[in-house]
């Protein structure tokens, strides 16, 4: 029976990259997550807004900025490490600190003067209530008749005869 194998270069250099990157936190004695993140959100929205969630764990509410526009928020800010003791050695750190910032485009327009927001517990919730021409699209739409299309467009016609004369 043969068995045939296949070079994957992708995979061979996915390989080396996490053996380097073992070497590297061996050496330093430390294991870290990268420094910059991003918080995850979640968008729902109904008839009236819509209410954007957004995970902030460890972010006090003073370091929080918000931002809104019709059609798009942006939330920025910092979460600080906390101050190691004196003779405490880190030896593993997945916690990812820094600062961060999140811009989220809108599916609709919003009322950027009436957003609201709550933070507790690590999670920031928006309601962004839609612009209320967003609320209204519903328009009534009123059907010409033969009879009546023809009226209009003589109308027309003699509006533009009477333009043409002057």
């Amino acid at each position: 029976m043969i068995v045939h194998r296949y070079w994957q270069p992708l995979q061979e250099f996915n390989t080396v990259k996490q053996q380097l990157d073992q070497l590297f936190d061996d050496f330093a004695g430390v294991e870290t997550a990268p420094t910059t993140w991003t918080p995850a959100v979640t968008l729902v929205e109904s008839e009236e807004a819509l209410m954007l969630h957004v995970q902030l764990p460890g972010v006090d509410a003073d370091a929080i900025d918000i931002q809104a526009g019709r059609e798009v928020v942006a939330i920025s800010g910092d979460r600080t490490a906390p101050e190691l003791s004196e003779g405490a050695k880190l030896r593993r750190n997945e916690f990812r600190y820094g600062a961060f910032r999140r811009v989220v485009s809108l599916p609709v327009a919003i009322d950027p003067k009436a957003v609201t927001a709550d933070y507790e517990a690590g999670i920031l919730v928006l309601m962004l209530p839609k612009a209320e021409d967003e609320r209204n699209k519903v328009v009534k739409v009123s059907v010409t008749g033969a009879a009546e299309k023809s009226a209009i467009t003589e109308a027309a016609n003699d509006n533009a005869d009477a333009t043409e004369a002057q």
